[in-house]
């Protein structure tokens, strides 16, 4: 037998039989098991991190560590994934060595498409190792076999826990990894990541609470260095506006012409669709090119999927869903269309090039206009300094908190609390006190004080003894089949009154306005009437939109990368870096304005066409811009300064109205995150749409019946009836707060906006100009230009850029008429 801590020979044949060698951080993993501890595991792609989180599963069915011992019977390791498509591929890679060692291990995976008489032979005979999701592990643990199924497990390897950690996944999966310490009290925990900012952060939420110490940080050695390079227009100037990109078309065919196999990410499924097709037009040469993305079915992404292992396509276009850990070793290209949004995701998506640790990937990052550029040139930096985004925990949210409940209950009788110590044990959920606890009973037992007459909510009741159970059998299965934390977001159907539909915008957008509200979109200036199941009823404005340009929806830059870009532009020595298009940009900015200095809030004021317009450089994202825009116009309102309308972008936000703003740092004072954001949000049916969420997944309203799943419309008309009962007899219900906490935390990312009230709050640099300023041509270009499903209006912007930017960039001084007022 080998010493504890050491490699058992077996592995060690097996590594050198390929020319490899165990790596520190794979030794490392195996002895922090050795020691009875859990580990967090942070290494680079491609450095064996999920091998590494499986060598001590491996080893303890090693002969040389089993001795004259039967190898372990039973579930032994459950291996935990974001990503379905992620649990086959480690299934693919992992039976290699069991096979090539001969290690008595079966294998097999667990996920919503799962054949439900292979599921059921999985509980009653389960196999060694198990790899499935935080969804399909808590509906495990609803059954009552549970504490039989999981009394002998020994690990849990959470892949790319950075993917869901700090979110509802995340809390869900806190909560069973709680439920799983109780039913075997010497289960080791481990997780593994390449891109975590704050690794303690997250030894925190691994750990059963206030025992960080019990977790060990295993670091990684360290892999080649990433190459990764902008691409840039050819004898042309990058693009003033845009998202496409698709100026780069003929040469990422060339691209992928030179290299074996190319993946090319775009961050949303209608960009994929319009980069797959302006490919297909420009592929000459018919390479086989593919698409993945998550709307596609299972079977097109499994064909697709099969494809690239086979190494059968010279490029696939795909969507954040192949960020996580595909492991396809013919990849030596990864392309990313548009602004990469983060270091992180970078990273992540880089990785996925030469799988290998000793050999660097290789990048191109395409902008599709001028602040992308700053955006990838930050982002590039950030990859070579090893700089990663921080993602930060919030408490758990008490809509999986209820949906959990239930699932102890249908496993069988429970204590109060015993099962709230349990939960108090998560980082995620150790600000739960009895208090609370008990509301949530309540509400999992009756729907809560305003729905407690009705039959259909009671679903626990408590007996004498002080144990809670189910009310009837029946809920158990209705709880099975409607469990899950991921609520598809709806299109909203844009109509007339009359019934004529213009086309569908997304919900998030359309929640955000109340009645009354005027946008733009599909050529139109329209006025919202009402928001009635999944339609958004308008009808002609009488008056130019304020919203005029419907941008759809999209990911955030975040935090990290914004606040590096802001730090360029402020360091003009570092402007020689740059092309010269986007450094005569920057410069003509600083002469006739200001720059975006770090800690500062810059503004500037401006006539155009007639009207007084102010541009706020906040670089917070388009959703917090989205919100602030809402808010300060609001205010514009109550002082008379006639606001008309507002853009935003993910770098500024632009207002116009009737009359100039004079002081906007007294539009941005800290109160109006106390008065306007709790009207804004009320008036509008943001707090409707999260309340549909968290009904959803607390089990209030049920998605699916025996044989038929509600439509989203169906959906949503229950939990518009629920919601108006709730806000007039019961506005502190339960899910009331729990969709108050979403709106503020995720729909609205007012922390993002309280960012910029701060900066405000400290020094608000306001320009006074004759005319739009460089910095402030990209978004006023998206002025009118709906975005459409495929990026096909850059056409239009590009045209409307080009004139604003003749005006912008003239350095001499205007001589006539500039529309001014």
């Amino acid at each position: 037998m080998t010493e504890a801590g050491g490699v058992p020979p077996e592995i060690a044949a097996w590594f050198d039989v390929r020319g490899w060698r165990v790596r520190r951080h794979q030794a490392g993993m195996l002895a922090a098991a050795d020691a009875g501890r859990h580990a967090l595991l942070v290494a680079d792609t491609g450095a064996g991190k999920t091998l590494a989180g499986f060598l001590p599963t491996l080893a303890a069915f090693c002969p040389s560590r089993l001795g004259a011992a039967p190898p372990p019977e039973g579930l032994h390791t459950l291996y935990v994934s974001p990503l379905k498509a992620l649990a086959h591929d480690v299934q693919r890679n992992l039976i290699a060595p069991i096979e090539d060692m001969g290690l008595p291990i079966r294998v097999e995976t667990r996920s919503g498409d799962t054949p439900s008489d292979r599921k059921a032979r999985q509980r009653a005979r389960p196999p060694h190792v198990l790899l499935t999701t935080p969804e399909s592990l808590s509906l495990l643990l609803s059954y009552p076999e549970a504490p039989e199924l999981f009394a002998g497990l020994r690990r849990v390897v959470i892949d790319e826990v950075h993917a869901f950690a700090a979110g509802k996944r995340g809390d869900l999966l806190a909560l069973s990894l709680a439920r799983l310490q109780a039913l075997s009290p010497g289960l080791q925990r481990a997780a593994l990541s390449a891109t975590l900012a704050d690794p303690d952060a997250y030894r925190g939420w691994l750990a059963p609470w206030g025992d960080i110490g019990s977790t060990a940080l295993v670091e990684g050695e360290e892999g080649a260095d990433p190459q990764v390079e902008i691409l840039l227009p050819r004898e042309e100037r990058i693009p003033w506006s845009g998202h496409a990109a698709t100026w780069a078309i003929p040469q990422l065919i060339e691209q992928i012409a030179a290299h074996r196999t190319t993946l090319v990410f775009t961050n949303t499924r209608f960009l994929a669709e319009y980069i797959f097709q302006e490919l297909w037009s420009a592929n000459a040469a018919n390479l086989p090119i593919g698409i993945h993305h998550g709307s596609l079915s299972k079977e097109a992404r499994r064909k697709v999927e099969g494809a690239m292992a086979r190494g059968e396509l010279r490029a696939l276009v795909c969507t954040a869903s192949l960020d996580l850990g595909i492991d396809w070793g013919d990849i030596d290209l990864v392309v990313q269309m548009g602004a990469p949004k983060g270091s992180s995701r970078l990273l992540q998506r880089i990785g996925r090039a030469n799988h290998r640790l000793d050999c660097p990937s290789e990048a191109l990052l395409v902008p599709g206009n001028r602040f992308e550029f700053l955006e990838a040139f930050a982002a590039q930096q950030a990859v070579r300094e090893g700089q990663r985004d921080g993602e930060l925990f919030r408490r758990g949210g008490l809509d999986v908190l209820a949906q959990h409940v239930m699932a102890m209950a249908c496993a069988g009788p429970f204590r109060e609390a015993a099962l709230l110590d349990e939960v108090r044990s998560s980082q995620a959920y150790a600000w739960v006190d009895e208090a609370v606890f008990a509301r949530v009973l309540e509400f999992v037992a009756t729907g809560g004080y305003a729905l407690r007459a009705y039959d259909r909510f009671r679903r626990i009741v408590r007996e004498k003894d002080g144990t809670w159970r189910l009310t009837h059998p029946e809920h158990a299965a209705r709880h099975r089949l409607n469990a899950g934390i991921i609520v598809d977001a709806e299109m909203l159907e844009v109509r007339f009154r009359n019934g004529r539909s213009l086309g569908r915008v997304e919900e998030g957008f359309g929640a955000s306005l109340k009645p009354g509200d005027t946008f733009r979109f599909a050529g139109l200036d329209l006025e919202v009437e009402s928001l009635k199941d999944l339609d958004l009823v308008v009808r002609a404005a009488r008056r130019s939109a304020t919203i005029p340009s419907y941008m759809g929806q999209r990911m955030p830059i975040s935090t990290h990368l914004a606040g590096r870009v802001r730090a360029m532009l402020a360091d003009r020595a570092g402007w020689a870096r740059f092309p010269d298009d986007v450094r005569e940009w920057l410069e003509v900015q600083d002469w006739r304005s200001h720059l975006p200095a770090p800690g500062r809030l810059l503004v500037e004021s401006f006539p155009h066409q007639g009207l007084a317009y102010t541009s706020y450089f906040t670089f917070e994202g388009w959703n917090a811009n989205q919100s602030l825009g809402m808010l300060i116009t609001r205010r514009m309102e109550e002082r008379g300064l006639g606001p008309l309308g507002f853009v935003a972008t993910d770098y500024t936000l632009v207002i116009w109205g009737l009359k100039p703003v004079e002081d906007p740092a007294s539009l941005l004072s800290p109160d109006i995150l106390t008065h306007e954001f709790v009207d804004w949000v009320q008036q509008s049916y943001l707090l409707r749409r999260a309340f549909r969420e968290v009904a959803v997944i607390s089990g209030l309203v049920e998605r699916q019946h025996p044989g038929k799943r509600k439509s989203g419309r169906q959906v949503t008309f229950s939990t518009d009836l629920i919601y108006d009962v709730l806000q007039k007899y019961e506005p502190d219900h339960l899910l009331i707060e729990a969709a108050w906490a979403d709106a503020r935390a995720r729909m609205t990312d007012v922390a993002r906006v309280a960012d910029v009230l701060d900066r405000a709050a400290r020094e608000v640099d306001h320009v006074q100009l004759d005319r739009i300023s460089p910095l402030a041509v990209p978004a006023l270009s998206m002025i009118g230009r709906e975005s459409l499903p495929s990026g096909a209006a850059d056409d239009d912007l590009l045209v409307e850029a080009e004139s604003l930017a003749a005006m912008a960039m003239r350095v001499d001084p205007p001589s006539g008429d500039d529309g001014g007022l």
